[in-house]
C-alpha cells in the first residue's frame, strides 16, 4: 500500500512538472512570435500581383510567421491615374484572396492596402484577416498624402481619393495591433492614441518615394517607436524603376528602443522578425516614461472610442 502510494505521489509531483512546463512553454510561445513583411514587386497585371502575394504568404508561414503583412497598394500600381481603374468593392476578388490565403496559412494577415470604392467615393484601404479567414478590421488611408517638394514630387491622393475616418486595431493572442498607412506614419498622434489603448506592434504598409524615402522613412519608423515604446513594421513594395511611381524599398522592423532589427534592400522579399514582447515589457518598466508623463500639462485623446 505505502510503494502505491509513494508511485501515486511521483506520478503527481512529474504531472505537475509536465503540467509547469506546458505553461512556461505555451506563455513563452505568446510572449515571443514572428512577423514577416512581404515587399512585393507590384506590376499593372492584378492577377500577377494576387498570386505572388498569396504564395510568399505561404511562404512566409511556412518559415513560422504568425502575423504577415503586405505593403501598400499591392495589387495595383501606386498613382492616382490607377486608383479608379484597379477599385474594388470589399469584399472583392483581392480580399477574397487574402482571406483564402490567411485561412490556408493559419496567419493574421494584414493585407497591404487596395484601392476600394464605396458609395460612388474612392479609399485607399487595408483589409486585416484572422487565421480562419474573417475580416477583422479594414482601415481607411486617414491622412491623405497631397505634398508638393519642388523639383522633386508632387502627388496629390485628394485628387481621386477620399481620407478615412476612424482608427483601427485589432487583437491577436500575442498582442493588440494598431494600423496606418503610409502617410498616416508622419502624425506621431495616431501612434500615441494606439499605444494609450494596449497596442505594442504598429504596422504601416506603405510606400514612400525615392525623394521622401531616404530621407524619412526609417526615421519615421525610430522615431515612432521610441517615442511610444513600441515595436514599428513598414511593408512597401518593392523598387520598380520603370513604374511612374518609384516606391523606396527597404521594408523594415524597430524595436523599442529604436533599432531597426530587420530590414529589406530595394528589392522583392520576405522580411522576417521576432517580436519579444518581453523585452518590450522590460524596456517599459527601465524607461517608465507612459506613468512618467504630465497628464496635468498636456494630453492626446481620441474623439472617437475603439
Amino acid at each position: 500500500m505505502l510503494t502505491c502510494l509513494v508511485s501515486l505521489c511521483i506520478e503527481l509531483c512529474e504531472s505537475l512538472i509536465l503540467q509547469q512546463l506546458i505553461i512556461k512553454q505555451l506563455i513563452f510561445c505568446i510572449l515571443e512570435f514572428r512577423l514577416a513583411l512581404v515587399q512585393l514587386h507590384v506590376s499593372k497585371i492584378k492577377a500577377d500581383n494576387l498570386g505572388r502575394a498569396q504564395k510568399i504568404v505561404k511562404e512566409a508561414a511556412g518559415q513560422g510567421a504568425k502575423v504577415v503583412v503586405l505593403p501598400e497598394c499591392f495589387n495595383s500600381p501606386y498613382g492616382t491615374g490607377f486608383f479608379a481603374e484597379y477599385a474594388e468593392k470589399i469584399p472583392g476578388e483581392s480580399t477574397q484572396v487574402l482571406s483564402e490565403a490567411a485561412k490556408e496559412c493559419g496567419v493574421y494577415l494584414v493585407g497591404g492596402s487596395i484601392p476600394e470604392e464605396d458609395g460612388g467615393k474612392l479609399y485607399n484601404t487595408c483589409s486585416i484577416f484572422g487565421p480562419d479567414g474573417k475580416l477583422l478590421v479594414k482601415h481607411r488611408k486617414i491622412h491623405l498624402f497631397d505634398v508638393d517638394v519642388p523639383g522633386k514630387i508632387r502627388f496629390q491622393e485628394s485628387e481621386t481619393l477620399s481620407p478615412g475616418n476612424s482608427l483601427s486595431m485589432f487583437e491577436t493572442p500575442f498582442c493588440k495591433v494598431g494600423v496606418g498607412i503610409c502617410y498616416d506614419i508622419r502624425f506621431a498622434e495616431l501612434a500615441q492614441i494606439y499605444a494609450k489603448k494596449g497596442c505594442q506592434l504598429l504596422v504601416y504598409p506603405g510606400a514612400f518615394n525615392m525623394t521622401t524615402g531616404p530621407a524619412h522613412w526609417e526615421l519615421l519608423q525610430r522615431g515612432r517607436a521610441v517615442d511610444n515604446q513600441v515595436y514599428v513594421a513598414a511593408a512597401s513594395p518593392a523598387r520598380d524603376e520603370s513604374a511612374s511611381y518609384v516606391a523606396w524599398g527597404h521594408s523594415s522592423v524597430v524595436s523599442p528602443w529604436g533599432e531597426v532589427i530587420a530590414k529589406a534592400g530595394p528589392e522583392e522579399s520576405v522580411v522576417y522578425a521576432d517580436i519579444d514582447l518581453q523585452y518590450l515589457a522590460d524596456m517599459r518598466q527601465q524607461i517608465p516614461i507612459t506613468t512618467q508623463r504630465r497628464n496635468d500639462l498636456y494630453s492626446v485623446n481620441s474623439v472617437q472610442e475603439g
